[in-house]
């Protein structure tokens, strides 16, 4: 009688976990429609980035890829006991942090690595509308903490005031589902833009006053080496960004919609106005 209840019991418990497992690597239609949206993204913005003239109409974003390429340098020279001095953004899609202190074994790669993994961060936030709510509200912070560093430079300036308009605009649009959109395209881009950036200046064009050239001069080895390594890093930041949303966020867009109405809704900001 034991050994025949161990026998049922483990035909019935196999299915289950059978089951389990397939679910949890399956991709529904909700998902396999941001996925597409992903590789949209990627076409598009490797065209925008080389075609002439054309390119310019990623500007703005290049612009606010490499806010988060500073405000990594910013944050980690702060958590290691530096103090951040300024930020500036240049129009030829430059930056500068300026800093005292803190430990340089962290910051430099922070720049690449830090807006790399922002990038992940947003684009598994760009799987769901809420948490893309989430994510615009934590960037906002971010946001207002560059601003600070940066107020005295004008670029900087508009360019984050127009980056928190659109984020803004974009919760009042169908329960705030564009903004998992802009949120997805602005992690993709950010993600891209750290391997691209790190492609070009590094190991194409070998330009010697970089972050990575600097590191190498501090730490031993040579800035493509660690262009190489820091490329390679980031590319597994956006990979792991898109295995998190697919395991986590496996809702409809109907659910998605539906428990965005829950959170910050803004028929109700809009009723109060």
């Amino acid at each position: 009688l034991a050994t025949a209840t161990l026998i049922i019991t483990s035909t019935v418990m196999a299915p289950t976990t059978h089951h389990f497992d397939s679910r949890a690597l399956s991709v529904n239609h909700t998902q396999g429609v941001t996925l597409g949206v992903i590789g949209a993204y990627v076409v598009v913005i490797a065209l925008l980035w080389n075609l002439p003239y054309v390119r310019w109409v990623l500007w703005p974003f290049k612009m606010l890829v490499i806010a988060f390429h500073e405000f990594g340098h910013a944050s980690v020279a702060c958590c290691t006991g530096g103090r951040v001095k300024s930020i500036s953004l240049d129009p030829h899609e430059g930056g500068v942090t300026h800093m005292q202190g803190g430990m340089q074994a962290f910051t430099l790669p922070a720049g690449y690595l830090g807006s790399s993994l922002i990038g992940a961060l947003l684009t598994f936030c760009g799987f769901n509308i809420v948490a893309s709510k989430i994510a615009s509200i934590v960037l906002g912070v971010c946001f207002l903490l560059t601003l600070w560093w940066a107020r005295k430079d004008w670029l900087t300036i508009v360019t984050i005031l127009l980056a928190v308009g659109l984020l803004v605009a974009c919760w009042f649009i169908k329960h705030a589902e564009a903004l998992r959109f802009v949120v997805l395209f602005i992690g993709v881009m950010s993600s891209l833009y750290s391997v691209w950036d790190i492609c070009d200046d590094l190991i194409l064009r070998k330009v010697n006053s970089s972050d990575a050239s600097v590191f190498a001069k501090r730490y031993g080895g040579s800035s493509q080496c660690w262009g190489i390594i820091w490329s390679l890093i980031s590319l597994v930041f956006m990979i792991c960004g898109i295995l998190a949303g697919l395991a986590a966020f496996k809702q409809s867009f109907e659910q998605q919609e539906k428990d965005s109405q829950g959170v910050i809704p803004t028929v109700r900001m809009l009723l109060k106005a």
